[in-house]
């Protein structure tokens, strides 16, 4: 039996990535069914490795990705395949209106793999891990304006205590801000390593879960606007793929796969109905059908190779009409 730690070298050896092993590959090529002629936008392409399958697999790919390091090394990694790859750099939610305005009125299927990468994760100078020292940053895209040094030291603590709480579901959220606006009186948080010091004088270390975990997640959240991004990309992105092309998104926390859930529903159910009406209407959203009616998880195979795709979830629709 091939060890956990060879079964993930042999896997980044294949895909030519030092982001992460993609997630759910298997079922995002059976969901998406990339083939020749087709064009896949991929709008979170990080190291490439979904974006190598669906290459492989015939279909053209557009790589989208608000990160510069992030398409950089995509375009190493599918640079043999760079005839049929096209780069932009970009929030997703903003490529349907740039491919527009390039001639591209639409595409054969869409992919989104939320979240943050295991080069992010890794990258010191990045700032999004308490496992390792350095600035307070965080910003996926370098047009963004402010860091997380930025929110923890400046916004009030009651916008700080909000911020952990709906972004991290931090139960000390309100303990966490008090004591980060005390101690930045009397000094400026700019480092990871400062944080996590000040966040263990209120949250003790118990089992193996670091008690920085919920409040590096709200902080990341806030800083690119994670949610706000979703919810704007999710109307955007689906209106950009054919009939009978399918749109798949991976999430890996609660708050991003419930804005998933919730708007594949509201644009699959072709009647709604409410308290108030004499009976059910038709749903002026509905052009599309849920493809998975569960989210589709990791195999414990998977699992075992790859440890970041524990809480992946898989949610796939197919548009059936041009309306609305």
């Amino acid at each position: 039996m091939v060890s956990t730690s060879k079964q993930m070298c042999a896997s980044e050896e294949q895909f030519g990535t030092r982001f992460h092993v993609p997630v759910l590959l298997e079922e995002v090529i059976a969901y998406l069914r990339p083939a020749d002629g087709k064009v896949i936008l991929d709008g979170t392409v990080g190291g490439g490795g979904h974006s190598k399958a669906f290459l492989k697999a015939g279909a053209s790919v557009i790589a989208c990705d608000q990160d510069p390091e992030a398409l950089a090394e995509a375009r190493h990694a599918l640079a043999p395949f760079k005839d049929r790859t096209r780069f932009l750099e970009c929030n997703f939610k903003h490529a349907p209106r740039l491919l527009r305005e390039a001639g591209i009125a639409a595409v054969d299927g869409v992919l989104l793999d939320l979240g943050v990468s295991s080069h992010q994760l890794e990258s010191a100078k990045r700032g999004f891990s308490f496992q390792v020292s350095g600035p307070l940053d965080m910003r996926m895209s370098p047009r963004t304006e402010l860091s997380a040094a930025d929110i923890v030291n400046t916004v009030s603590e009651a916008e700080l205590s909000k911020i952990l709480f709906e972004y991290g579901d931090e139960p000390a959220a309100r303990r966490v801000a008090s004591h980060l606006v005390r101690a930045r009186a009397k000094g400026a948080i700019e480092t990871t390593e400062q944080l996590v010091r000040l966040i263990e004088n209120v949250i003790p270390r118990r089992g193996p879960r670091n008690p920085a975990t919920r409040v590096f997640q709200a902080l990341r959240i806030a800083v690119n606007s994670e949610l706000q991004a979703l919810e704007q990309g999710l109307p955007e992105l689906s209106g950009f793929i054919k009939v009978g092309a399918r749109m798949a998104v991976i999430t890996f926390h609660s708050l991003e796969d419930r804005i998933v859930k919730r708007y594949f529903r509201q644009v699959s159910q072709k009647w709604i109905d409410r308290p108030e009406w004499a009976e059910p209407r038709r749903n002026p959203l509905h052009g599309f059908r849920l493809v998975t009616a569960r989210p589709v998880e990791s195999s414990q195979e998977e699992i075992r190779s790859n440890a970041r795709s524990r809480s992946a979830k898989l949610r796939t629709i197919e548009r059936i009409s041009n309306e609305p």
